[in-house]
């Protein structure tokens, strides 16, 4: 992968204020071209050793590759989690006008 391929990045939030602040940061900082929050879903996870359950909010942020490791860093500075879920997949297909969208709105 290059460095200004796409990526799509999800991350949980432990509650919507949470999940508000954080895409708020992403977007403000020009590291997501674009945040999305889901409604409150319950994750099943293990933790130190336990099964866990917890309600928790899902964001769906687009932005490059370059900009990954920034935005996991301002991520876990903000994230209420010891370990908060920052994962990220290609995006392998897109339209051009969208790319075009998504790669202007990450310029400062």
């Amino acid at each position: 992968m290059s460095s200004d391929d796409p990526i799509v990045v999800f991350m949980t939030a432990a509650n919507g204020e949470e999940a508000t602040r954080l895409a708020d940061l992403l977007i403000g900082a020009h590291l997501a071209a674009c945040v999305q929050i889901l409604p409150e879903m319950e994750s099943v996870y293990r933790w130190q050793g336990q099964i866990e359950r917890q309600s928790e909010i899902l964001l769906i942020a687009k932005t490059t590759l370059a900009k990954f490791a920034e935005l996991e860093r301002e991520v876990r500075a903000l994230h209420s989690y010891e370990t908060p879920e920052i994962v990220a997949i290609p995006l392998v297909a897109a339209s051009t006008p969208y790319l075009k969208w998504l790669t202007a709105s990450l310029e400062a």
